[in-house]
């Protein structure tokens, strides 16, 4: 019996407006209309603009902050399955919240694992996203996970650079299966950066451990929030004797003063997705479309396809 493909439709929420109009120009498929009604108290209610009755609804949206776009996308799924959706699958670039991943003090939530409950008490069926800042957050949801691997965006970017001698650099002991499997895709050496932090986001010290003399290195990292890290490492590097380092980070999360730092840094260039919006623009940061992936997986999803041939990299 042939397999029946329902219609899809494809809806954004606020915070990923323009990843998503390139998400659905990419499918084919013009992006459905969300009116967000607002209260003066800044209370807010989504609802679609059209009809979802038997549909399979792919909802876009990173929930990064504010967390008013995480309430949007929980609101907008509950709206989905009161509206007679088929198939409700939650799209997020960015998941929020992916470093609260395990309780690693007393008396703290664990963020991640929350965020998966709502969902799923939402009324979703599944969820795509891209680079887990831990890949076993897949393990929080009792749907299917879609975990899409930015690798094959930043692989071929980095081959287009022709870089001699190329390493590659983990900002950190955690990141460090990370930047391995990011070597096996050039044959290349890998160093990590050692750091000891005094508290979150602030860095009391840190060591390079490799060889980075006359070397071109490019760090591997999935979050760049403050950029202190990155800024450290790549300074670090440079005085001991590398020829250039770049950064590659999947999500740009980019608060406080971190546009500052990247400028002020011995980056060459700081090399992103758009799973976030950029607030400002830097001359060292460059932006690559993850929309082609996310549209072939939407796709494959929608047809029964196999997920995991998109993670093949020329």
């Amino acid at each position: 019996m042939p397999l029946q493909f329902n219609p899809v439709k494809l809806f954004s929420g606020l915070g990923s407006k323009e990843l998503a109009t390139e998400i659905s120009a990419s499918y084919g498929r013009e992006l459905g209309e969300v009116i967000l009604s607002r209260f003066s108290d800044g209370e807010f209610q989504p609802h679609f603009n059209e009809s979802v009755r038997g549909c399979d609804v792919f909802l876009i949206q990173s929930t990064n902050q504010p967390t008013d776009n995480l309430m949007e996308l929980l609101m907008l799924i509950d709206a989905a399955r009161r509206a007679s959706a088929h198939y409700v699958t939650a799209v997020i670039p960015y998941f929020g919240l992916a470093r609260q991943d395990r309780k690693d003090k007393p008396r703290v939530a664990i963020g991640a694992k929350l965020v998966a409950n709502l969902l799923v008490a939402a009324g979703i069926n599944r969820i795509m996203t891209m680079d887990l800042h831990a890949a076993q957050i897949q393990g929080f949801f009792d749907v299917p996970v879609d975990h899409l691997d930015a690798s094959v965006i930043f692989v071929p970017y980095i081959k287009s650079l022709g870089l001699e001698n190329l390493t590659i650099a983990s900002p950190d002991m955690g990141g460090s299966y990370r930047a391995r499997t990011f070597a096996k895709f050039f044959n290349a050496e890998v160093v990590i950066c050692d750091k000891r932090r005094k508290r979150a986001n602030e860095i009391e010290s840190m060591t390079v451990i490799g060889d980075v003399v006359d070397q071109d290195i490019v760090l591997i990292d999935d979050i760049c929030d403050t950029a202190g890290t990155l800024s450290k490492a790549a300074g670090l590097i440079m005085e001991r004797g590398a020829r250039s380092v770049r950064a590659v980070c999947t999500h740009p999360v980019l608060s406080g003063k971190a546009y500052e730092t990247i400028e002020n840094s011995a980056l060459t260039e700081l090399i992103v997705t758009d799973t976030i919006p950029l607030k400002q623009q830097s001359s060292k940061i460059r932006v690559l479309s993850t929309a082609d992936l996310f549209a072939k997986a939407i796709m494959n999803v929608n047809e029964h396809g196999s997920i995991s041939q998109l993670f093949k990299v020329d």
